[in-house]
């Protein structure tokens, strides 16, 4: 199935988060969750604010930022752009 966002929205990929820290595995329940990913998918704007982001930028966003879903087997995040807070260049 292919998920295409509409109007401000974006698709983003969380990162994995940390399995260990220090060489101590850190269980499920303790892990933080992540607060970067990639942009998978981005809808096209609307007519008050332009699409900035685009497919395959590595963005920060909000711990509680998006929506959970689930494609595949893969759990994506669904959120307005401007829940993105910045977007991470290397």
């Amino acid at each position: 199935m292919t998920i295409k966002p509409l109007a401000d929205r974006v698709l983003v990929l969380p990162a994995p988060a940390e399995e260990k820290v220090g060489g101590i595995i850190i269980p499920d329940t303790a892990k933080e969750k992540p607060q970067r990913g990639k942009v998978i998918a981005v809808g096209n704007g609307t007519k008050d604010e332009a699409m900035v982001l685009k497919e395959g930028d590595t963005v920060l966003y909000g711990k509680y930022a998006g929506t959970e879903l689930e494609n595949g087997g893969e759990k994506y995040l669904m959120m307005r752009q401007s829940d993105v807070l910045a977007v991470v260049t290397d």
